[in-house]
């Protein structure tokens, strides 16, 4: 059985009125590059972010990194502009903020598929509102229906704390509800997920601790703010080697002919149920897929 695996493991925002961050993204070893148009960008600038991100895209040389771009909200006076300037330049994906209902999704879909955008350019969907998290099982749900082409959550937890008053500590217990809830809406619509910022770039303890955090509790990745945080993300959502020599012990003894009618096989003194084998092939699929990005 062959899995595909794209690695998402650091998901990096560049600020899109930055010409000089654009051409540095090139050379970054981000897995994914979010070139924004929203927060990240003032409001007298926004004409010219959309101008420049456009040429970046257009003139590509990313390599392997995914591309894409945060446009501003639809309830905004630039998203008609900023999502026509995406259909037109093609990234991988668009990121929609503060999505808290279907409707939304079915509408940037079906805006998308006027402009003319291709049909592999997906759509990423930001829950950072209060509705977005109690609603995040339908939303997810709706990648099931092509016209969204919704494939991956974006955790805005800055915004999450603004809207609710909570406040953002180390371990952030507040919070940890609303992730797993997004989390299995998530795995429930079969699309991916990847963890908000860590605003302290400079505080790589912190940062780290949180990236294990993240990837513990079954997120894909992390979004970022500064490339310095790119190196400590990539590891923490790397499998190491241990785990990666164990999977491909288990994947080797479940395809034994004899094994084929078993649903359980003890190596080593566990017990391994043939989901387990499921598990590490997605485990040395995601090795692999990593491996070739760093050849």
């Amino acid at each position: 059985m062959s899995i595909t695996v794209r690695p998402r493991r650091s998901v990096l925002y560049m600020p899109g009125s930055n010409a000089r961050a654009l051409e540095k993204a090139r050379t970054l070893a981000a897995d994914s590059l979010i070139l924004d148009l929203e927060d990240a960008v003032a409001p007298d600038a926004k004409a010219t972010a959309r101008e420049q991100i456009a040429a970046s895209v257009a003139a590509g040389g990313f390599g392997p990194r995914e591309v894409v771009i945060r446009v501003n909200g639809t309830d905004t006076p630039w998203f008609a502009d900023d999502l026509a300037m995406a259909a037109k330049a093609k990234p991988d994906a668009v990121l929609i903020p503060k999505v808290s209902d279907v409707e939304t999704l079915v509408s940037v879909g079906r805006q998308l598929d006027a402009l003319g955008a291709p049909r592999e350019v997906r759509v990423w969907a930001m829950v950072e509102t209060p509705l977005g998290v109690l609603r995040a099982t339908d939303i997810a749900l709706a990648a099931k229906d092509p016209v969204t082409r919704l494939s991956m959550f974006v955790l805005g937890t800055n915004d999450l704390a603004k809207e609710t008053g909570t406040r953002i500590v180390p371990g952030r217990l507040p919070m940890l509800a609303w992730l797993s809830t997004a989390i299995l809406a998530a795995r429930a619509g079969g699309i991916e997920i990847v963890d908000g910022v860590w605003n302290a770039f400079q505080d790589v303890e912190g940062f780290t601790a949180e990236c294990a955090q993240a990837a513990e509790l079954g997120f894909d990745g992390k979004t970022l703010i500064h490339p310095a945080q790119i190196g400590p993300c990539n590891a923490a959502f790397t499998p190491p080697d241990g785990e990666i020599e164990l999977a491909r012990q288990v994947i080797a003894v479940f395809d034994q002919p004899e094994n084929a009618g078993k649903g359980v096989i003890q190596i080593e003194g566990r017990m391994f149920e043939r989901m387990h084998a499921d598990i590490a092939r997605k485990t040395v699929a995601l090795a692999e897929a990593i491996a070739a990005r760093a050849a």
